[in-house]
């Protein structure tokens, strides 16, 4: 299914007409993947013939689901009745979806194939991309890797022999480091290995949505410091130069 984590406007009193498919959100996220849609087959298939159950690892499509009946009869039945139950301690929420899945598409003649979808894709994900660079300041908030903690607001400032990088306001120290211009083959591991031999090293987070930025945790603000004056301007890469400020509390 492509672009289907757009299904979550509206009912059908928003004009989403009755169809097959019906979103799900507000889902328990603890939960593994496979468990999940063994569960939710288990749950619906009472309501009719499952086509397909359908749910993703990555960020954006934590807590939801799609579940392809039939016909929509069943879909209706299912979304009226299961509306708010308790499933893993958490109250559904259902709606019809907006897209189709592939699986319904290909039945009525209106799928697309993924590389044409993908082609697409690739140029939506460059032009969010460029807005991602002009709106740095953004991220962390809205993904939540440091609750109270975000990236600086930023402007750009010339830096390592003219080129530009985004520069933080004044920001008050703290224990939290906000690290940035990294390379997106950077892993947690890497960047622990280069963090951790500083003295009160906790922990490094990476934002699977945001790719090239970080935040690294220490015990106090001295060791923080300490670790950013250290590691300052290195090279993960002889291309990225790291950025190193603290979080913006």
């Amino acid at each position: 299914m492509s672009g289907e984590a757009a299904a979550g406007g509206g009912g059908e009193a928003n004009g989403i007409p009755p169809n097959v498919t019906i979103y799900i959100n507000n889902l328990n996220e603890k939960i593994k993947l496979e468990e999940l849609k063994k569960s939710l087959n288990a749950v619906f298939s009472q309501f009719g013939k499952i086509l397909d159950v359908l749910a993703f690892k990555t960020l954006k499509h934590k807590g939801q689901a799609w579940v392809v009946f039939e016909d929509a009869a069943s879909a209706t039945e299912a979304l009226k009745r299961m509306q708010d139950f308790p499933f893993y301690d958490k109250p559904m929420r259902i709606q019809y979806a907006k897209t189709k899945s592939d699986i319904v598409a290909k039945a009525d003649g209106t799928f697309v194939p993924r590389e044409r979808r993908k082609r697409i894709d690739e140029k939506t994900e460059k032009k969010q991309k460029r807005e991602q660079h002009h709106d740095v300041s953004q991220v962390g908030l809205g993904v939540n890797a440091y609750p109270g903690y975000g990236a600086p607001q930023l402007t750009q400032i010339p830096f390592a022999g003219g080129q530009k990088v985004m520069m933080p306001e004044i920001i008050v120290p703290n224990n939290i480091l906000f690290v940035q211009n990294l390379p997106h083959e950077t892993t947690p591991m890497m960047l622990q290995m280069l963090f951790c031999q500083y003295p009160g090293f906790k922990e490094v987070r990476m934002i699977e949505a945001k790719p090239g930025i970080a935040f690294v945790e220490y015990g106090d603000e001295t060791q923080a410091t300490a670790a950013m004056n250290a590691l300052q301007g290195f090279k993960i890469t002889k291309d990225n130069q790291m950025l190193i400020t603290y979080a913006k509390k």
